[in-house]
């Protein structure tokens, strides 16, 4: 293996993929810190009457595109008071499905976009409208099981102290969650994205092509490269999957399409680990041990359920 090959293949590749990650962690983390909590509350307004929820449910949603903590506390409060009950918890909790999928949503298009470029658009595209169907849903379940009579209050005075940061705030935020972040991306970044380049390189991806053909054959139609993608999802996190996509990407040993399926699949395969590692313990420390345990479980079948359904579309209207 020659100097240039290491450099055109995998040095060039990689320094300039972490620059790109660089600028899109701080570009996503800044838009991640706007506020327009207000104007959230007007567009949340019209869905609220819709499900027949109450004003607390639409101050939720709002807060619910900025903190995620904030939105679930609040609705929290408001159980405890007596405001809402159990069926309007549940279904206001779910309706938190979309912001909180845009709360995120910057953070992880920047991500991605160094890693598989274009096809971030797609990937990303899928998952928000897996969570836009979650909204339809959750917005008909309200319609047809709460009572008519329900009414919605004044969202904008529930949100009242909630109001936008100023700019230089949202900045600083965003480069500490940068220097935060950046390193544990950087960390999983290089060696995964090296590993894939010299298991490429020696052609292990096409030994165990071969192998799958010969003892798997059910499995013969899958990309083996697909398998490392999904492996890496689920052993680590999101940034493991989309190195190992990028690096494939990149010498174009799989193609667009590979990539979307795989990191749909190893969303989706995820499901129970990211219950247990991320909303366990915060719901734990938000709501009552067996509401807090509704709550999640309502959440991830419902969002494992909408990925299933964008992900078979997608695969039948591609093939």
């Amino acid at each position: 293996m020659s100097l240039d090959l290491l450099w055109s293949g995998l040095g060039w590749p990689l320094i300039r993929l972490l620059l790109f990650i660089s600028l899109g962690l701080l570009v996503g983390n800044v838009v991640e810190g706007l506020r327009w909590t207000r104007a959230m509350g007007r567009i949340a307004t019209p869905m609220i009457r819709a499900g027949r929820l109450k004003d607390i449910s639409g101050a939720s949603f709002a807060l619910a595109f900025f903190s995620g903590v904030a939105a679930n506390s609040m609705l929290s409060e408001a159980y405890e008071k007596g405001e809402i009950n159990d069926r309007e918890l549940v279904i206001s909790n779910l309706f938190n499905s979309l912001p909180t999928y845009f709360l995120h949503m910057p953070t992880v298009f920047f991500i991605a976009a160094p890693f598989i470029g274009n096809v971030a658009f797609i990937y990303v595209g899928l998952t928000l409208i897996a969570a836009i169907i979650r909204t339809g849903a959750i917005v008909l379940w309200g319609r047809f099981s709460l009572p008519a009579d329900a009414g919605c209050g004044d969202v904008a005075e529930r949100l009242k102290g909630h109001e936008a940061k100023s700019f230089r705030d949202v900045l600083d935020k965003a480069l500490k969650r940068l220097k935060r972040r950046l390193p544990k991306v950087i960390y999983l970044t290089i060696p995964i994205y090296t590993a894939f380049f010299f298991l490429r390189h020696y052609g292990v991806f096409t030994s165990f092509e071969a192998y799958l053909s010969e003892h798997l054959g059910f499995l013969a139609w899958l990309d083996p490269h697909v398998f490392g993608i999904i492996a890496f999802s689920l052993a680590a996190e999101f940034t493991a999957g989309l190195a190992a996509a990028g690096s494939l990407l990149g010498s174009g040993a799989i193609d667009p399409r590979g990539i979307v399926l795989a990191l749909v699949i190893g969303n989706l395969l995820s499901t129970p680990v990211r219950a247990l590692r991320h909303q366990l313990p915060y719901y734990a420390g938000i709501f009552r041990g067996r509401m807090a345990l509704k709550l999640i479980v309502y959440n991830q079948c419902l969002r494992a359920a909408s990925l299933v359904l964008v992900g078979a579309v997608y695969f039948v209207l591609t093939m």
